[in-house]
């Protein structure tokens, strides 16, 4: 397979699989080292997971910060050391015979907007090159530094009678509900987060990334799918370009000779009157911004980063030569 493809995949990530477990069967499916996702699921949590391939990979770190989606079920009555459904109960099972709609409506109404979210012990965040969770199996916890996150909606999913509190097969209190937040938010911390407000515990027992930003979860390929595809050569038609990868992002066309500056990685004046939205109307320019830089033909050149102060253009990732 020829090493010169680039662009993007959508996989629909099964539960019991690392990002990176996804990362390794991909490459050894479609015969490509330089493969890379923009963005980890847990291991027990399925859904969209954004993967670059090829020259495309000097995107990840662009798409890294793009907003996320979830589809969550939590669990009430105790939290767990991880927080989620493969931790140990910090408790005995605690009544939920309180917790009522309207208390869940107002304590979640609580957790919109910005905030500091400390990160769980059980997480990959390093602290001194060692990661936390190999931290917290050696039965040490330490402080971790609280992050910025944002979380823009949260709203519960009532069942077929239009309950929000539900019952599941084994009687435990559970709601299901959908997120939408930053990157960086971690929704088992979330979901304890919102236990402890309300006063009963609560860990997460299912989670599903819906979103990626533009992208959804509909548009995704299941990893058994794709090794069909590839089997009928047939995979690449699931290939979304580079330019299709900064899906929303404002964009700046150059010409030959602007390009070939842009490529050299050379600073250049543009006119803000050029940029463009990525469906071709003018844009009120911030005072600074991020571009898609495209070529005369459409051609994605690589990102580079517009400052209306002084009207220059200068590249930060290059994908071209």
């Amino acid at each position: 397979m020829s090493q010169t493809l680039s662009g993007g995949l959508l996989v629909d990530k099964p539960p019991n699989a690392t990002s990176h477990d996804v990362v390794a069967l991909v490459r050894r499916f479609i015969g490509i080292k330089r493969v890379g996702h923009t963005g980890t699921l847990d291991p027990f949590a399925t859904g969209l997971l954004t993967l670059c391939i090829g020259p495309a990979t000097r995107l990840s770190r662009f798409l890294a910060d793009a907003s996320k989606s979830y589809r969550a079920v939590l669990r009430f009555g105790f939290a767990t050391d991880t927080q989620d459904l493969t931790g140990q109960p910090l408790t005995p099972p605690r009544s939920t015979k309180g917790l009522t709609e309207s208390r869940l409506q107002e304590v979640a109404r609580s957790f919109l907007g910005k905030q500091m979210q400390t990160p769980p012990m059980y997480s990959a965040k390093k602290i001194d090159g060692v990661a936390l969770y190999q931290l917290a199996r050696a039965g040490k916890v330490v402080v971790r530094a609280a992050a910025a996150i944002e979380v823009f909606r949260f709203d519960f999913l009532p069942n077929a009678e239009g309950c929000i509190i539900q019952q599941d097969k084994q009687g435990a209190t559970i709601v299901e509900c959908e997120v939408m937040c930053s990157s960086g938010t971690y929704i088992r911390t979330l979901a304890h987060d919102i236990g402890e407000r309300i006063g009963c515990g609560a860990h997460l027992v299912a989670l599903r990334r819906t979103a990626v930003d533009g992208f959804t979860i509909e548009e995704a390929i299941t990893l058994e799918d794709l090794q069909r595809c590839v089997m009928t050569d047939t995979w690449t038609e699931r290939l979304l370009s580079p330019l299709s990868l900064l899906r929303g992002w404002p964009r700046i066309a150059l010409d030959r000779q602007a390009a070939q500056r842009f490529i050299c990685g050379q600073p250049q004046a543009i006119a803000a009157q050029d940029i463009i939205s990525d469906s071709g109307r003018p844009l009120p320019v911030a005072p600074e911004i991020g571009l898609a830089v495209v070529d005369e033909t459409g051609q994605l050149l690589g990102v580079g980063r517009y400052t209306s102060h002084e009207g220059w253009l200068r590249p930060q990732t290059v994908l071209s030569s």
